[in-house]
């Protein structure tokens, strides 16, 4: 039990654990105390000791924030002599303060500004004109377009650094100089781009006056002539509680971080920061358009719809349900990917509905499943600080999941938890982690099995739980015996020493956590990586409790709800299979028509499908397959050949300029309803501004089309679909719009009473008949695709911190864009000077299946004989490259390895 103490504050009687701070227990009791340079659990530099106190006995006034109170203590906050001192060191820091105010950006958004005013303070006694600078000064290093550097407004309180040292945990900048001197600057004053920096913008955020800023944001408002709205981050699956401001004109202007949430606590990333820009973009669409004679022309609402559902209709009668592919999208809400399951299901007739998770993470739903029960994270982000070994495997997390690298990063400074990366490129958490394996793509299996050998070899594995707790130990014993460490070096090109010593950490970890994204899951042994990671994890008993878990990383805002709706061929929501005769029949009761008990296609399918004439329509809600999919060519080409396509979509997407119906849509951060994120949470997303005029919901657009086809789904609102989904899906059972609005939930959340599961599979008892987790043995199996003379290199594809998906978001956000416009291929520096390819130089990379010619970029980062290419631009579109095969369990491409060969591309005449 934790000592308490009892203290006085202004002669208010409190007990409180001891190590408080003097502010933040006179805060509990309703005592604000001045403060400038104090941000809680980033910034205490004690700097502006505009926080001082009395303390009885105390010889000199105490600094409120770093003073921690002792038993008896009595304290005075409000005595003339304090408000005497806070007075003249508030005055002495506004001395060298431009006089600006009614004119800077951060009007009314500034400490120091709301400081003076408690004070009564218009100027300064210390005031020396010829000290204010009347002029913005430059600072060398913020030549970006993201964060504008004021340094003549800088009042040196240090926010900024600890923000970015404590909060981000990159440490770009620091103080510079002494004395009089004394700046914030970079190292060596380089540019922020020279720097680790991810501009994030936690030192903007932090920042108490207008020394640092959001450059988007200049000009376009002050902070009282903005509405503020707090929804969830549309990019990634990390679900970041975000507030995001808009103007008169119902434009975007800033985004802020929200302190004190439990999944982000004011974190943000680059993206999420600045990446609500495309909202505004004029490039919206705002009209349903049909194409005829090749063209697209305006039509209205009740034309479209009509047009729509009369050639869906006709072809249904023609050909079958089974010859329309219905696809949903990670991007937009559970309510809309619930009611586009059941459109596929209930109008048309068919499970060919699925969504990009098929891309993505298919692999763990699957791998995951069958393992445990369940294919999703068994565990939380906040169970990530009570781990003492954190096992990063395929994840390069502090590009895809920013946020999470941060909360990784911090746990390890703070701690000294360790951290193990197996990458085949030096990723950027590789920068902080006490082991770097560096294995080629496509051997995970080998690795992993490996690595298992040596736990076993070396008794680490942990006998009890594997006894009472799992099945199919010995199989996995007897075929992981073949793994030796020359064989598994030979075929992963790893460092045996390293192998051996990740075997040591993870065999003698007390709670390990396990994160991997696409790394493992896009090939066509993808299933089996995570199986793999799975045996693991079940090896060494680190699952079923708080920092002991797998964590699979989920890429876009909503790929664990689109999923957990059932916007796959084989499942309803929940996971409730199609082929069980009891959950059709209660679906059936609830929807009033007969289903289906044939497994669908999945999207990967419906291109071939399309080229043998057995898919004739495909109904897409916000996604672009045109992008998105391996081998985007032959997808093409199939995509061409259906009599019917359409789209739901925010922009007129790759996807959308070859469709006959393209339907204008609201976007996630216009919309409410629900997200998912990668720790199973449940949040509900707020509007943060009007939806386009002529754009409607997804839910609404598709309601409209299921009842011009003859059946009726006349939902009223976002809140009677939630209701819909809790009455029908046992894990969401509990989740109800009103408590939404109050808390994000994490399923499983049974009923009213139940405030959801923190982590799964409590006393390893898993979600399985027999209650066992299930290991599996599993063989090596390379790729399919291999290297030879032609084609030397292994292609690795994926994603980039600044870009997103397709770039149909990211690439209409001006800074993010003028930063990095356009594609690159990444060469190992000894690749690069056999082929005499030089930093910058433009290439052609080929493979089996096409070409494309972009920038070489000369790096350390790649393993030697491996290239990696962004799929984010149309322009250089690195999935023309990518090898179609599937994955035979999940049906996932091989986005992550293949053959290729890069050369100088030939100079245009």
């Amino acid at each position: 039990m934790s000592e308490t103490v009892k203290i006085s504050v202004n002669k208010k009687q409190i007990e409180l654990k001891k190590g408080v701070t003097i502010l933040s227990a006179a805060k509990e009791i309703g005592i604000d105390i001045p403060n400038l340079c104090y941000l809680k659990g980033i910034s205490k530099e004690a700097a502006c000791s505009l926080c001082v106190v009395e303390v009885k006995g105390a010889r000199t006034l105490l600094r409120a924030c770093v003073t921690e109170v002792i038993n008896n203590m009595e304290i005075f906050t409000d005595t003339p002599r304090v408000k005497k001192a806070q007075r003249i060191n508030l005055e002495l820091i506004l001395a060298n303060h431009p006089l600006d105010c009614m004119t800077c950006d951060k009007d009314d958004d500034c400490i120091l500004q709301d400081l003076a005013r408690q004070f009564g303070i218009e100027k300064s006694r210390f005031l020396s004109p010829d000290q204010v600078p009347d002029k913005k000064q430059a600072a060398p290093w913020q030549v970006n377009p993201f964060i504008e550097f004021n340094p003549e407004r800088c009042v040196l309180c240090g926010r900024c650094v600890n923000a970015c040292s404590n909060q981000a945990n990159l440490e770009a900048i620091g103080f510079a100089l002494r004395g009089h001197r004394q700046k914030i600057s970079t190292p060596f004053s380089r540019p922020l781009e020279q720097t680790g920096c991810q501009f994030c913008a936690a030192c903007v955020q932090a920042c108490p006056v207008a020394a640092l800023i959001e450059k988007p944001r200049i000009g376009k408002g002050k902070l009282k002539d903005l509405v503020p709205s707090d929804t969830v981050c549309a990019y990634c699956g990390v679900g970041c509680n975000i507030r995001i401001y808009k103007d008169k004109n119902n434009e975007l202007i800033m985004a802020k971080g929200i302190e004190n949430s439990r999944i982000n606590d004011g974190r943000l990333c680059v993206k999420g920061r600045f990446g609500y820009e495309y909202i505004n973009s004029g490039d919206r669409l705002t009209s349903p358009l049909i194409k005829e004679n090749g063209k697209f022309r305006k039509a209205s609402w009740q034309e479209a719809i009509k047009y729509t559902a009369d050639k869906l209709n006709e072809i249904k009668t023609r050909h079958g349900g089974d010859a329309i592919g219905v696809l949903g999208s990670s991007r937009c809400t559970n309510e809309d990917n619930y009611i586009i399951q059941k459109f596929a299901r209930a109008v048309i007739g068919t499970n060919n509905v699925d969504n990009c998770a098929r891309l993505c993470h298919s692999s763990t739903v699957a791998g995951l499943g069958l393992a445990f029960g369940a294919g999703a994270a068994t565990n939380s982000i906040v169970d990530i600080t009570d781990s003492d070994v954190m096992f990063i495997i395929g994840s390069n997390m502090a590009e895809t999941h920013p946020v999470i690298a941060q909360i990784v990063r911090a746990h390890k400074k703070k701690t000294g938890a360790k951290i193990i990366v197996c990458d085949p490129r030096y990723v950027g958490i590789a920068e902080v982690a006490d082991i770097h394996i560096q294995h080629f793509p496509g051997t995970d299996v080998a690795l992993l099995n490996g690595i298992i050998k040596l736990i076993l070899d070396k008794g680490l594995e942990n006998k009890k739980f594997i006894e009472e707790h799992t099945e199919g130990f010995e199989d996995v014993k007897k075929i992981t015996g073949k793994y030796d460490l020359k064989t598994v070096c030979k075929i992963t090109g790893a460092e045996a020493q390293k192998i051996e010593a990740v075997s040591d950490m993870i065999g003698n970890a007390k709670n390990m956590m396990t994160f991997f994204t696409m790394g493992i899951t896009q090939h066509t042994t993808g299933v089996d990586n995570v199986l793999s990671v799975a045996n693991l994890a079940l090896l060494t008993g680190n699952i079923g409790r708080r920092g002991a878990g797998v964590m699979p990383l989920r890429g876009q805002a909503n790929v664990q709800g689109s999923c957990d709706m059932g916007a796959l061929p084989n499942v309803f929501p929940g996971y409730q299979k199609v082929s069980d005769p009891k959950v059709r029949e209660k679906f059936k009761n609830a929807w009033g028509v007969e289903l289906s008990a044939k497994p669908g296609l999945p999207v990967s399918e419906f291109a071939e499908e399309a080229l043998k004439g057995n898919l004739k329509v495909i109904y897409i809600m916000g996604e672009n397959p045109l992008m998105t999919e391996a081998d985007i060519n032959r997808t093409r080409e199939g995509y061409k050949k259906l009599e019917f396509l359409v789209m739901q979509n925010i922009f007129l997407s790759e996807t959308a300029e070859i469709a006959d119906v393209v339907f204008p849509a609201a976007a996630a951060y216009e919309k409410d309803g629900a997200f998912t994120n990668t720790d199973r949470t449940v949040q509900l997303l707020r509007p943060t501004r009007k939806r386009p005029e002529g754009a409607k919901f997804d839910w609404e657009i598709v309601c409209e089309v299921a009842t011009a086809m003859g059946y009726k789904m006349e939902h009223k609102n976002t809140r009677e679909i939630t209701e819909e989904i809790a009455r029908l899906t046992p894990s969401y059972g509990g989740i109800h719009y009103d408590r939404l609005q109050e808390t994000g939930l994490q399923w499983p959340c049974l009923d009213k009473e139940h405030n959801g599961t923190l982590f799964l599979y409590e006393n390893g008892v898993f979600k399985k008949p027999n209650k066992k987790g299930k290991f599996s043995a599993l063989e090596y199996k390379p790729a399919k695709e291999l290297t030879d003379k032609e084609y030397p290199l292994i292609l690795t594809t994926g994603r980039m911190l600044y870009h997103f998906h397709s770039g149909n978001e990211t690439r209409r956000v001006k800074a993010i864009n003028k930063f990095v416009p356009r594609n690159y291929v990444e060469i190992n520096p000894e690749d690069a000077r056999r082929l005499k390819i030089k930093d910058n130089d433009r290439v052609k990379a080929s493979t089996r299946r096409g070409s494309i010619s972009l920038h070489a970029r000369v790096s350390e980062r790649p393993k030697k004989g491996v290239i990696f290419i962004p799929f984010h631009f149309r322009e250089a579109a690195a999935n023309v490259l990518t090898n179609p095969v599937l994955d035979p369990v999940s049906k996932i491409p091989e986005y992550k390895v293949c053959a290729a060969n890069i050369e100088l591309a030939k100079m245009e005449k």
